[in-house]
């Protein structure tokens, strides 16, 4: 480094400070696929990741917030599936839903199957820790809210509770491609497509302007 070198920003220094807090919040939700709860550790963070000893307590000082850590990074990764192109279909249409929904699952069980087992290591810890739980929760409401608004633009009759049930069939979906008795032959994306629209018909076949 010369005299001429400028000297770092302070928009250069948080831009630094998010590339961190990124490394060991993924490094965390990687910890918990492959080791478990129980493997989450600080120290063990800090190791996996290559950083000095002390990094991940100062970002997160105790486990709970370690935890909220790796939620709301969960939740940036799981957004961000797909493309903002892929994400806001032209027409919301049961079968633009249908796309998008099988688009965005397939993705999950065969690109993300670390993210799925991760988001349920969180699932289960959050039944014990209620600070957790309200953390989890927010995180996941930002989805079944955009949902919702599709399924209204689409001409559901009551977005809420459709936009309740189809992230409940997405979540069995999931977890049974995951953890459960699908988790040996994934569906293929046409299968999921076709559980997709039939569920999404059931719900918008009486939307005002379609016909039967």
């Amino acid at each position: 480094m010369n005299d001429r070198t400028p000297a770092p920003s302070s928009r250069s220094s948080r831009s630094g400070a998010a590339r961190r807090r990124e490394l060991i919040a993924d490094t965390a939700l990687a910890l918990l696929a492959e080791r478990g709860m129980r493997g989450l550790t600080h120290r063990a963070v800090d190791e996996t990741a290559g950083l000095p000893q002390g990094s991940t307590s100062n970002l997160a000082r105790t486990r709970a917030a370690l935890l909220e850590t790796a939620v709301g990074r969960l939740a940036e990764r799981e957004a961000a599936l797909l493309t903002p192109a892929e994400s806001a279909p032209g027409t919301p249409s049961p079968d633009a839903l249908a796309d998008l929904l099988a688009l965005a699952l397939h993705r999950s069980l065969t690109r993300h199957r670390e993210l799925l087992i991760a988001r349920y290591e969180l699932a289960l810890e959050a039944t014990r820790r209620p600070e957790l739980r309200a953390v989890y929760d927010r995180a996941g409401s930002a989805f079944r809210e955009a949902l919702a608004g599709l399924l209204a633009a689409a001409g559901s009759a009551d977005p809420q509770r459709h936009a309740r049930s189809l992230v409940a069939w997405c979540d069995g979906v999931l977890f049974s491609g995951t953890a459960g008795q699908l988790q040996a032959a994934v569906p293929a994306r046409a299968e999921l497509r076709a559980g997709c629209s039939e569920l999404l018909n059931g719900m918008l076949g009486s939307a005002p302007g379609r016909h039967s």
